[in-house]
């Protein structure tokens, strides 16, 4: 058996796809894994992260089975799931021997690594539509819009151009505190994404006067339109998890 020993990034993972490729390796026999986990009568072969490599794989996806079953798999690669390099690279071998339907990725759910691929890709998508609901910004001194998360999944590739575009001319930072990482709009400009260090993390935020009256409002008009014989708190919490909560300025 071979076994691919990837880092969990996309680019890695679309890199191992590629030589695997151009190897000629069997692919019965081939292992995609993200964990250092040894593996018996194994032969590891470290991957180095290739742009170039992703750039052809990511166009053979495209041309093959389209946009939307591309975006899917790079959802499902967002995912917290340790197995989903090899989700991923088994769906991607069905698809190209044909037998997940002509020109689709996903209609063969009766294979088990593909309905995994699948099933992560669609947690993804749905986490990340949640963020797009429950995501607050607050304004700090200067004007900068700034957003603190915590997502399961890493998801913040899918909310940065959601919100580049309808907040186009503002300068914004959405924080990922779970991964160190920061999604960064400069007004006008293009959004990037920034990795921090342990020491980079945020502290000591200064809200602006507006900023902290508005909260107070906003939270005045959430508890005066309250009815308290009418509280559900079960159906609350399953429009509205309890995980997101920590994040919103009307339940602080």
């Amino acid at each position: 058996m071979i076994v691919y020993r990837c880092e969990d990034t996309l680019e890695s993972v679309f890199t191992a796809i590629y030589q695997a490729y151009e190897e000629k390796r069997n692919h019965n026999d081939t292992y995609l894994s993200l964990t250092d986990d040894p593996m018996l009568f194994a032969e590891d072969i470290p991957v180095v992260a290739d742009e170039e490599k992703t750039r052809k794989v990511m166009g053979t996806l495209r041309r093959r089975f389209g946009w939307e079953d591309s975006e899917k798999l790079c959802m499902a690669l967002a995912s917290e799931d340790e197995g989903k390099a090899q989700a991923v690279y088994r769906t991607v071998v069905q698809g190209l021997r044909g037998r997940c339907g002509r020109g689709h990725l996903f209609d063969n759910l009766a294979d088990s690594q593909v309905y995994k691929a699948f099933a992560l890709a669609r947690g993804v998508s749905t986490e990340a539509g949640h963020q797009k609901q429950f995501l607050r910004f607050q304004e700090l001194e200067g004007g900068m819009l700034y957003s603190r998360i915590g997502p399961k999944n890493d998801v913040m590739v899918f909310l940065m151009p959601h919100f580049a575009d309808r907040l186009s001319i503002e300068n914004f930072v959405i924080y990922d505190e779970k991964r160190n990482l920061f999604g960064i709009h400069p007004g006008q400009g293009r959004w990037y994404l920034l990795r921090g260090e342990e020491a980079d993390r945020p502290a000591g935020l200064r809200f602006s006067d507006k900023e902290l009256q508005y909260q107070e409002l906003f939270r005045q008009f959430c508890h005066s339109i309250t009815i308290e014989e009418r509280r559900n708190r079960k159906l609350q919490a399953g429009m509205l998890p309890l995980r997101f909560r920590e994040y919103m300025v009307e339940f602080q």
